[in-house]
């Protein structure tokens, strides 16, 4: 009876890791599918670390397995004294030379990429008429949403990275409130973002993300930062470079060429919403709350729920009970459904794609 309990809870062990695995392929999210230069460079130390601690392992059970049927009790006997090698310098230079070998594989390619992937001294190199040469991007991590910032394009998005693709893109990270992290897993990092200091470093996106099952890939927040930690997630759209050129022509022309799906909630959101959330993407950094100007072109509603109109009233009325800890106020009871319904109309139609 025992045995067959036992055999069962190794059935249920293996099921639950299956499980775990499986989601180990979606390209969109998995570090095992690296999506871009720096991903695969950080791939390929894995690899190299795993193979390091894969060999010690079969070493060290060959070992320990010819031990335990050269030597054992029924066939040597009760009394039998294996060979004594206390004190040989052969093997005290073998299990010294060999850990030494081993660290000296893992560290030198590590500090090699190490110094690679955090060389950010292009990032501010221009051409001979002053321009840009390389995308920089300022990410400003909040309370639980991301800012993006083209300082060099004069525009500025949220929850929704756009990048052009086979081409460093840069980034300067902080924090707003408290610690967070910044990781897209299938393209690379992560790298911490903090209040009192600025990090940098770069990534390179070499797939185009509407191949996607969702059209985008998924970036997280890495370091423990509160009660809604964990639906702290962002979006990365990747497209070539006069995809990504257009983009940026259709966002800078966003506050003047804005197309309203519903006036009436037009004028409710800037009596209401405005002193928080900006629906231009020409701007700056610092806004109360998440920059609308491409709400509609999202798939996710406050970067986790459906992007439906149905969601994003849900949303508006109850954002402390999907977000907890968020500093978005509830606007159930403040706002009419008729009211609600314009409003979400209004920001559905925000799209500059």
């Amino acid at each position: 009876m025992m045995k067959g309990l036992k055999k069962w809870r190794l059935f249920s062990l293996l099921a639950v890791l299956t499980v775990f695995l499986a989601g180990c392929g979606q390209e969109e999210l998995s570090t095992l599918l690296p999506a871009g230069q720096v991903g695969r460079d950080q791939f390929n130390l894995l690899l190299l670390s795993s193979g390091i601690m894969l060999l010690v392992i079969i070493v060290v059970v060959a070992i320990f397995l010819v031990a335990l049927v050269r030597f054992r009790r029924s066939k040597l006997g009760e009394d039998h004294i294996p060979e004594q090698v206390e004190g040989s310098h052969k093997l005290e230079l073998v299990w010294t030379i060999i850990p030494i070998l081993l660290i000296l594989l893992l560290a030198v390619p590590t500090v090699y990429y190490t110094y690679k992937l955090g060389d950010v001294s292009a990032m501010g190199a221009v051409d001979e008429d002053g321009n840009a040469e390389n995308l920089v991007v300022d990410v400003t991590a909040k309370l639980y949403w991301w800012e993006f910032e083209y300082p060099d394009l004069g525009i500025v998005t949220a929850q929704e990275l756009v990048v052009p693709m086979d081409e460093k893109v840069y980034f300067n990270l902080i924090a707003a409130d408290v610690k967070h992290s910044f990781w897209i897993p299938a393209v690379g990092g992560k790298l911490d973002t903090n209040v009192e200091n600025v990090n940098k470093f770069y990534l390179v996106f070499e797939k185009d993300s509407k191949d996607l099952k969702d059209g985008v890939f998924y970036g997280k927040c890495a370091e423990l930062c509160g009660p809604s930690h964990a639906l702290m997630d962002f979006k990365v759209k990747t497209m070539p470079r006069a995809e990504f050129d257009r983009w940026v022509t259709a966002m800078q022309a966003s506050a003047d060429n804005q197309v309203v799906a519903n006036p009436e909630g037009q004028a409710l959101f800037q009596q209401s919403c405005i002193g928080c959330h900006a629906v231009s993407g020409v701007g700056e950094s610092g806004a109360q709350g998440p920059n609308l100007a491409t709400f509609g072109d999202r798939n996710r509603v406050a970067g986790f729920m459906d992007h439906t109109k149905e969601d994003l009233i849900e949303w508006i009325k109850y954002p402390q009970e999907y977000k907890p800890g968020n500093k978005m106020p509830d606007f159930d009871g403040k706002l009419s459904d008729k009211e609600l319904d314009a409003i979400a109309e209004y920001l559905m139609g925000l799209s500059v794609e």
